[in-house]
């Protein structure tokens, strides 16, 4: 709605200035030195096809980011490389542990930990297992690689979507040390520090070490403090190893801990958003009165970029994270080839408390008491042999991967102490019985009729038996799962000419997964209520309270039919993968390239008790939960990506353009729809499903689509075909019109959308109702338009050895849905953010005083906006329903970080 405007917007800035990805990565190392006039770019190199080469010559659409550019954009986490990559978004949800990067638009939602990340995330060389797990400090760092498109034929684990690639830097015989001292808004203190020494002629050492605390920016209005706050130590220790220029080996030990209360939500209003429309007035929405007459301050459907939140008292968001590892590189040229041998163990912890409703009344919670965590522990090797061959002509590369992977996840999601209540009031509120809704009284009804005939005293038992739920849920639900793949990977370039090179790499990847659940629950009221109740189900005038009922007393499946199950499963798949590229340099600034990668990421199995079955129904009357566990499943997803690029750099200016697509088969989604989390595999269908898969209504009234729909359209098994397809185009420049003045520009346009008619898997499976919205428009956190733009500012000051520093950076967003679902209710406007940075250095740059900002005019806006935990009123007089789709539910939004400033210092030796 406001992407003109946007253009506009971007259209200026970039027309004053070619603004662009505002440093280089690394120096040549080779030596070469810019020109005599000091104008020249230095060159680019980075390890993106496994081999030390230079920017310009990788015949790949790669962003590369240096420790001098991450320090100027303030960057101590992948989340803030937004700023410098247009490609790429990174952000976070329910906790630290959630974050979700996208490249191109594709990415994966990170709250379920059974989903791979379309985006890999490595550092030095060792795969992290989610992409939220580099929401960490990152320590001292050489440089860090955004490769984009599928990927999987250099590095050891394949990922569909990119990869992003952080390099720290590594220990040198000569000695450095430095520290660095920031304080902040939000009582920020940042205390960081490394020391780099000899330990003999062959051995070195190197500590890098970060210490962050800082108030959080929401307000805990209830129980007072804050939440979201920042509670780090990170540490890295390094031992290098080089008794020959043919012999490197590499040891890094690493620890990180977290102590951190985190994350918030608040409600989203008309004001952030107006398809929100009148779904916070109580006059209009049964679900909000509820809440307001059982405590929930009305402050809180308003104004949520106060950041005033109410945390029910007794609930914490309090959470701790523990990340450990180690590795071993050996690099080894044994003359005709080099072989390079990386080992690895990881080990991760995090345990997370939360008010899981994000209000005021005690409806969820899990406890930060051990029993609501996550925890991988994974041991990696990885081989690479690669050289020379035929005089020169053939650079070949052959490697070879294994992983072993431990992944833990255990849940403790118990209703509050006022569920009960809140789930009677939410059936009276919405049905006939409206007129006697009685909040202080039992079933919440101020009387009893014989409202349902001679159904009457079960129904009304039935609504006595909700108050039972209070503080009742999962007492322990563990989930256990064992991934071992194994892969073999080539990549080799043949220089056909002087001037063409052909690049082909192939991928073989197996993947085996165990699974195993074990379930504890008390809570009783659920199965009492189905005892009770489903015999009435065949009355047509008793389903739909009869099915509101059950629906609240055994939401998420929880009941105590799980107490004591077990259940296990096992899946195991091959793919080939690979690529080939045909490149040609017309002249030596010149680089012309085509390419074809095939992409994959595995299947797997959703990780919550949520998705086994349908609430209302009792795990008996399926053949009990063993036999439901294959629901638990999804298929690889698979993408084919076609690229062409032209990369040009002469003296001061570089110009990197890229233009692609790529199509996804068995997208993997996951989607929170208020109730539960889906996990389905996007595909689409090359025969008109005429409408079935999809809402016709355009946003208008309820009774415009089929609300009661299980599921949409289907097709035939041979009819399937792509279900997502990112097309578009990146511009990468950067100019250096003098010595101390650099400037650039990145630009991405991406298309980023669903298949006009949607399926659910391969086999032309109907999807889930609830993304009824998804065919023909764009995935959630996908702008169209991104832009990014920096310039670095870096004068003499006199004679003396001084130099100044003006550096400013924007990221100019286009308008993209937040939710999975597609609600326009989760619709966030274009916004631009800016960063900036003064300073003062000393000679050679050996001490730096700097003053900053993020975010320096405050923006407002959305991270994800998701439904509102069991917040959906109920439909039926005496209220209307309000803005459509979504009817009465009620939406909730993480919200991105307000503007931040502070000063820094720093000192090196």
């Amino acid at each position: 709605m406001k992407r003109f405007r946007l253009l506009a917007a971007v259209a200026a800035p970039t027309i004053a200035l070619a603004l662009a990805i505002p440093a280089h990565a690394q120096d040549d190392s080779t030596g070469t030195e810019a020109q005599d006039d000091g104008y020249e770019n230095p060159e680019i190199v980075v390890t993106a096809q496994g081999r030390a080469q230079v920017l310009a010559d990788v015949p790949l659409a790669v962003s590369a980011v240096s420790s001098e550019t991450l320090a100027l954009t303030g960057a101590t986490d992948i989340r803030q490389l937004n700023q410098v990559a247009p490609s790429l978004l990174v952000s976070s949800t329910g906790s630290e542990a959630n974050g979700s990067a996208r490249i191109r638009g594709i990415g994966t939602v990170g709250d379920n930990p059974g989903l791979e990340s379309s985006v890999a995330v490595f550092i030095d060389g060792v795969y992290r297992s989610r992409s939220g797990i580099g929401l960490s400090e990152l320590g001292d760092i050489e440089r860090i690689e955004v490769l984009r498109g599928p990927q999987g034929t250099l590095f050891g684990r394949n990922a569909s979507a990119g990869l992003i690639n952080i390099v720290s830097k590594a220990p040198s015989v000569n000695f450095e040390a430095g520290a660095e001292a920031t304080y902040g808004s939000y009582d920020m203190v940042r205390l960081s520090g490394y020391l780099n020494a000899p330990l003999g002629e062959t051995l070195a050492g190197r500590v890098d070490a970060v210490y962050v605390k800082r108030d959080g920016f929401y307000k805990d209005v209830t129980n007072g403090g804050t939440v979201n706050d920042r509670d780090r130590f990170f540490v890295r220790g390094q031992l290098q190893y080089e008794p020959s220029s043919a012999l490197t080996v590499r040891l890094i030990g690493d620890y990180t801990k977290r102590t951190e209360n985190c994350c918030a939500a608040v409600y989203l209003d008309r004001a952030s958003n107006e398809y929100i429309g009148d779904l916070n007035d109580p006059a209009a929405n049964s679900i909000v009165r509820v809440l307001r007459d059982l405590g929930q301050p009305m402050a809180a459907f308003s104004d949520p970029y106060s950041r005033n939140i109410y945390v029910t008292p007794g609930r914490s968001y309090a959470g701790t994270t523990e990340d450990w590892g180690v590795s071993l590189q050996v690099d080894w040229d044994l003359g005709g080839a080099k072989l390079t041998s990386i080992t690895a163990y990881r080990d991760y912890w995090s345990d997370q408390g939360s008010d899981t409703d994000y209000g005021f009344i005690d409806i969820l919670y899990r406890a930060a008491d051990g029993n609501a965590a996550r925890g991988f522990k994974t041991w990696s090797q990885e081989l690479r042999l690669q050289g020379e061959a035929f005089n020169g002509k053939l650079d070949w590369l052959i490697g070879g991967y294994f992983a072993d992977e431990d992944l833990t996840v255990v849940d403790n999601l118990r209703f509050g102490n006022q569920y009960g209540r809140f789930a009677t009031c939410r059936i009276v509120s919405g049905s006939a019985l409206a007129g006697l809704y009685s909040p202080g009284s039992a079933g919440c009804l101020a009387a009893r009729p014989a409202a349902f005939g001679a159904a009457s005293p079960l129904i009304y038992a039935a609504f006595d038996q909700l108050d039972a739920v209070n503080n009742k849920g999962s007492t322990r639900d563990v989930y256990s799962q064992n991934s071992r793949n194994w892969a073999l990977f080539t990549h080799n370039i043949v220089h056909v000419t002087d001037s063409v090179d052909f690049t082909f790499g192939v991928r073989y990847t197996s993947e085996r997964k165990k699974f195993a659940a074990t379930f504890g629950n008390d809570n009783t009221a659920c199965t009492a209520n189905q005892a009770s109740l489903l015999p009435l189900r065949s009355n047509a005038a008793l389903t739909a309270v009869v099915d509101a009922i059950l629906g609240l007393s055994c939401q998420g499946n929880s009941t105590a039919e799980l107490n004591g199950v077990s259940i296990n499963s096992r899946r195991s798949e091959s793919e080939f993968t690979g690529t080939a590229v045909l490149s040609w340099k017309p002249t030596d600034d010149l680089m012309l390239y085509g390419s074809y990668s095939r992409g994959y990421k595995a299947g797997g199995f959703n990780l919550d008790r949520s998705a086994l079955k349908v609430p209302i129904l009792t795990f008996a009357s399926m053949g009990g939960a063993q036999a439901l566990a294959g629901n638990l499943q999804f298929d690889p997803e698979i993408v084919n990506s076609f690229e062409i690029g032209a990369k040009y750099s002469s003296g001061p200016f570089s110009l990197n353009v890229a233009a692609f697509q790529q199509d996804f088969k068995n997208f993997q989604l996951n989607t929170f729809n208020g109730t539960v989390f889906l996990v389905q595999t996007v595909n689409g269908c090359s025969a008109s499903l005429n409408g079935g898969d999809r809402d016709q209504s355009k946003f208008s009234t309820a009774s415009n689509y089929n609300a009661s729909a299980a599921t949409t359209g289907a097709c035939a098994a041979d009819d399937v075909t792509w279900g997502v397809r990112s097309r578009g185009v990146e511009v990468e420049a950067s100019l250096m019109p003098t010595r101390n003045l650099r400037v650039g520009l990145g630009l991405t346009y991406a298309d980023t959308k669903y298949n006009e008619n949607l399926v659910g898997n391969r086999t032309g499976a109907p999807l889930d109702q609830a993304l009824r919205k998804l065919p023909g428009d764009n995935l959630s956190n996908a702008p169209k338009i991104v832009t990014t733009a920096s310039l670095a500012w870096t004068p003499d000051l006199g004679g003396s050895g001084l130099s100044g520093l003006f550096y400013v950076d924007t990221r100019m967003t286009g308008d993209y849905n937040t939710g999975s679902d597609l609600f326009p209710q989760k619709e966030q406007d274009s916004y631009a953010i800016v960063n900036g940075r003064i300073g003062i250095r000393g000679p050679e740059e050996h001490w730096a005083i700097e003053l900053w900002a993020q975010n320096l005019f405050n923006t407002k806006y959305t991270q994800v906006a998701f439904n509102s935990p069991f917040q959906e009123g109920s439909v039926g007089a005496p209220f209307t329903d309000p803005q459509y789709p979504g009817g009465r539910q009620l939406f909730s939004a993480y919200l991105a970080e307000p503007r931040t400033w502070g000063v820094t210092g720093r000192i090196k030796f």
